[in-house]
């Protein structure tokens, strides 16, 4: 994400630069207005902070998904639809050499592209589920503003276009069957300036100056193409913050989008506001249609000012309405202290720094968020040992993880997420107990500091762990200790469980090793020490069962 914010007036006043546009923009979407399902919840952070975040949410830990859509068919990584319009960047030279000019040959062109041939949810779901994920999520739109879901207020969708699937109604189904929480996440929030790039241009070289395919398609060019009917505008989101005219070198256009449509801006397009109409509407129609038990977000707190207000009213009330409770998630990023307890805190690629008093999460992936054959070319993956370690920190913690598994575009994982998965899935067969339905001790564990703060991105900044740390969560009457090495002496020591102290008032009476069975220990001022097995279980992380 990007700090920097452009002001009301900033971007009406860049609205107002593009005149042309706004007549365009204004008739993108009909208007209608939205209706929110009555209960006890109104559209405000005084009555969402009435909320509490579901058991099942905190039982369950650990979930899978896939941030799959048609940018993940160049194989490039992150935010192609956006980087291929931009001069410089590697995946412009990749479309310029596999696909032509983006005068040309759009990001449009991709969605028609994505096909999804070879997937075979089934297979994946299954691998997912012995890998001991207890939700999933669906990627129901991106930035790249198509939806993953027959949608009814948007024909750019993976019924219509690309895959000609319902993709989301396809794993809702594989997801409840196998007995699992269906997650869906939104992050199209932010296409109205995240996806202008497509109105841009070279300025550099021999098609300095020429627009891209965005600025110049509209409706009728389909007549007789595979797009016929569709209108390119109401993909690309129409004229927003469009790149000016005079720009003569990457650089200086490095720096316009950097300070414009780059910006990470959570507010309603002043230029653009049936935008947020519209918006409304899709997300409600995914809700009300596969009714998952989850949505995130990639918003700082909710989208769309009071559009976001309304559907996470919106949602909690459906529940309310069906279950006689509110038995959903909505997940957001960045709280404000007095909004707390409105919505469940994700912190992306990051984790607390300590137990937070509401129940959180951590998204984050593998390598790249959409699929790069580079990642799996230099088998640069997060490590197993990586993540289940980080997942036992997470939920000593209070949080869960929400783990991405990047799909080719075609619909197959790699050789190494195959491996990654048959990993993950052989520590939680044995180990699952102890992370599953467990609460947060006293303290979260002990061992040198770690990430310093709440911030997303964090995760860049972890040291890796050692036999030092020491992790703890309780299930009922019974303390879980995990060990995130294998000391060299034989013997592990947890300084917080020493005789008589305040975490430790009643001694312990017996110790298990999961795994490994029955070990022997003593337990004294200095701490209880207990005395290993010859060979570690696993190679990863160690539960121990401590029983007073």
């Amino acid at each position: 994400m990007c700090a920097t914010r452009l002001s009301r007036r900033d971007l009406l006043k860049t609205a107002l630069s593009a005149a042309p546009a706004l007549a365009l923009n204004q008739n993108l979407f009909a208007a209608q207005g939205r209706k929110i399902a009555p209960g006890p919840f109104q559209p405000t952070w005084q009555s969402l902070k009435s909320y509490q975040t579901p058991e099942w949410f905190r039982d369950a830990k650990f979930g899978i998904w896939n941030h799959w859509t048609a940018q993940c068919v160049p194989e490039q990584g992150d935010w192609y639809a956006r980087r291929m319009y931009l001069q410089g960047d590697k995946c412009y030279d990749h479309q310029l050499k596999t696909y032509g000019h983006p005068s040309k040959s759009g990001f449009m062109e991709i969605d028609n592209l994505w096909k999804a041939d070879r997937w075979q949810p089934e297979q994946l779901m299954d691998l997912y589920v012995a890998a001991g994920a207890k939700y999933f999520a669906a990627l129901a739109n991106h930035h790249d503003n198509f939806d993953n879901y027959n949608s009814r207020y948007h024909n750019w969708n993976s019924v219509k276009v690309g895959p000609k699937k319902d993709i989301v109604g396809t794993l809702a189904k594989l997801v409840k069957d196998r007995g699992l929480r269906l997650a869906v996440t939104n992050h199209s929030g932010h296409a109205w300036h995240w996806l202008q790039s497509a109105y841009g241009y070279d300025p550099e070289g021999s098609l300095a100056g020429v627009r891209y395919d965005a600025y110049t398609l509209k409706k009728s060019d389909g007549k007789g193409k595979w797009w016929e009917g569709l209108d390119p505008q109401e993909l690309y989101t129409g004229r927003n913050i469009v790149m000016p005219d005079g720009i003569k070198s990457i650089a200086e256009a490095d720096a316009w989008h950097k300070t414009h449509d780059r910006v990470w801006n959570e507010s309603v397009p002043v230029m653009n506001p049936a935008f947020a109409e519209n918006w409304y509407l899709r997300c409600q129609d995914l809700l009300d249609t596969y009714k998952p038990d989850m949505i995130y977000f990639d918003d700082d707190e909710l989208p769309l000012g009071q559009y976001g207000l309304d559907i996470t009213a919106h949602f909690y009330n459906t529940s309310v309405r069906d279950k006689g409770h509110v038995d959903v998630v909505v997940t957001g990023k960045s709280v404000k202290p007095d909004h707390a307890g409105a919505f469940t805190l994700d912190i992306e690629r990051g984790k607390a720094q300590g137990i937070l008093d509401y129940p959180w999460q951590t998204d984050t992936c593998i390598g790249d968020w959409h699929y790069d054959r580079s990642v799996f070319d230099r088998h640069a993956y997060k490590t197993p040992r990586s993540v289940i370690h980080s997942l036992i920190d997470i939920v000593s913690k209070n949080g869960n993880l929400m783990l991405n598994i990047p799909l080719r575009g075609d619909g197959t994982i790699d050789e190494d997420e195959h491996a990654f998965l048959k990993s993950i899935a052989g520590w939680m067969q044995i180990n699952g107990p102890a992370i599953y339905g467990t609460r947060p001790f006293t303290v979260f564990g002990e061992g040198p500091p770690d990430v310093s703060d709440n911030k997303n991105f964090n995760e860049a900044h972890q040291r890796p762990y050692t036999a030092e740390d020491i992790r703890f969560v309780t299930k009922g009457d019974t303390l879980h200790a995990f060990a995130l090495g294998w000391p060299a002496n034989g013997k592990v020591v947890i300084k917080t469980l020493a005789r008589n102290s305040p975490n430790a008032p009643k001694p312990i009476q017996r110790v298990d090793l999961l795994g490994a069975g029955q070990l022997t220990f003593t337990q004294d001022a200095s701490g209880l020490k207990i005395n290993l097995p010859s060979k570690p279980p696993n190679e990863y992380a160690y539960a121990f069962v401590l029983r007073t």
